[in-house]
């Protein structure tokens, strides 16, 4: 059953858009199946950090490799610059933001089109993430969980709301590309590049 749930949080995790979180897979699957919620986590945390990275990678090989031009290209190295300037405080804010049960789907994505090494988002993602899952999994009371894992078969979390904001978050990676990041570290001036 771990090679099952391994297989589908890596899948859902390679998706860039319209994937469940992976907080409710795993709470359904402890729901059904009363797993040690430590091993859960863990196989949760490899597999989503898995998932992710091929979901980076993807993203530098097909978008930045493939469909944005070299202007933009060399926009995105502004910020890749910025990124390795302050390797600390970046890696810092990886670990918050993955600690939370925000979707990390579109920062792997923007991530991706900096063609900076993976390494620097693995291991903060691993650990925020595994911290995230237990916290989430383990604290949520047993009505919560049945009634999250109930959702879930229904498939509840495709709301307008939840497409909204996965349509929302994909514009915010459209403009992560187009933002003049030069202008906007040097002259502080928010202007987006023109192809």
């Amino acid at each position: 059953m771990l090679i099952v749930i391994f297989l589908v949080v890596l899948i859902i995790n390679i998706l860039p858009a319209f994937a469940p979180p992976t907080w409710m897979i795993l709470t359904y699957f402890q729901v059904q199946f009363n797993f040690n919620i430590y091993l859960l986590a863990l196989v949760g945390t490899v597999a989503a950090t898995l998932g992710r990275l091929i979901l980076a990678k993807l993203s530098n090989l097909i978008l930045r490799k493939r469909l944005l031009s070299v202007r933009t290209r060399a926009n995105i190295d502004n910020i890749k610059d910025r990124i390795l300037e302050h390797k600390r405080l970046t890696i810092g804010i990886f670990v918050s933001y993955a600690l939370s049960p925000l979707p990390t789907n579109q920062l792997f994505l923007a991530y991706g089109l900096t063609d900076l090494p993976l390494r620097y988002i693995a291991l903060p993602f691993f650990l925020g993430r595994f911290l995230s899952y237990l916290f989430w999994v383990s604290t949520v009371s047993t009505a919560t969980l049945k009634m999250a894992a109930s959702q879930l078969a229904r498939g509840a979390y495709i709301g307008s709301y939840y497409v909204i904001v996965q349509i929302l978050t994909l514009v915010v990676v459209y403009l992560f590309a187009k933002i003049d990041w030069q202008k906007l570290f040097k002259e502080k001036k928010l202007t987006l590049i023109k192809e």
